[in-house]
């Protein structure tokens, strides 16, 4: 069982390279690890085999969340006060709870030739990002694909995706085409072009992966070119075009009922 390491000072190497983790996207690849902050989403994180390098808990914390201490004592743990606690915690009502997880090594090679994938180009909006992993979660799609994304790891993506994020399989790629062709599995890129084919035309079978692309601009013309189909999702309203996170519910839904 593991001593309770206790920290007084802001100026400790471990404050600082939390501050540092939380901040910098950079950072967090280089050093292989990401920051969580939560009882809820440190225990799921644990629970699903996530490996804790450093945890943290304030000095309420742990009376207060006893149990959940007892999980980690194989590692090491730090006591910090709460009022340094809350200087270092990214979050509004801090409960006191934060570890520095490994960000795990997943193969691209683990992708299924049968899977169902939902494919993100450059999406940058966090928010977006857990929305959208959440929804492919709960409806058992196979993975997310990562082409130029913002970070999945950063605290903002990770509230926003209730833990979803450290359940469902990410993959990273400079070029998803490469895995499409890989792993033979049928590309459909959703647009917002009127002369595309609708949604509902689409044979979303075993074997796809369909692309969201940015928040701004949509998906990029060599994507579309690449794509081997393209379609849009009807609207009869005056809007223009939905939200990422939106429109990927919709398609997830239309994905599981083939």
């Amino acid at each position: 069982m593991n001593t309770l390491l206790k920290i007084t000072s802001k100026e400790n190497g471990n404050i600082k390279e939390i501050s540092n983790l939380q901040k910098s996207s950079k950072f967090r690849k280089e050093q292989g690890v990401f920051v969580l902050e939560g009882v809820r989403l440190c225990e799921d994180a644990l629970d699903n085999g996530f490996e804790p390098v450093k945890v943290f808990f304030s000095t309420s914390a742990t009376e207060k969340y006893n149990y959940l201490l007892n999980k980690f004592l194989s590692y090491d743990i730090f006591e910090i006060s709460d009022s340094l606690f809350n200087k270092i915690s990214d979050t509004v009502s801090p409960q006191g709870v934060l570890c520095v997880f490994k960000i795990p090594e997943l193969s691209n090679d683990s992708i299924k030739k049968s899977g169902k994938y939902i494919a993100l180009e450059n999406l940058q909006d966090p928010s977006n990002l857990g929305a959208i992993s959440r929804t492919a979660e709960a409806f058992g799609i196979d993975g997310l694909i990562l082409c130029g994304c913002c970070d999945p790891y950063s605290s903002k993506s990770l509230r926003a995706s209730m833990g979803a994020l450290l359940r469902i399989p990410l993959y990273f790629t400079d070029d998803m085409f490469e895995l499409f062709e890989k792993y033979n599995v049928k590309s459909f890129a959703s647009v917002v072009t009127s002369d595309a084919e609708s949604i509902s035309n689409m044979d979303f079978g075993e074997g796809c992966a369909v692309i969201i692309g940015n928040e701004g601009n949509g998906i990029s013309e060599i994507t579309k070119e690449k794509s081997d189909y393209l379609f849009t999702i009807p609207m009869s309203g005056k809007a223009e075009s939905l939200n990422a996170a939106v429109a990927a519910s919709i398609i997830i839904w239309e994905m599981c009922k083939c």
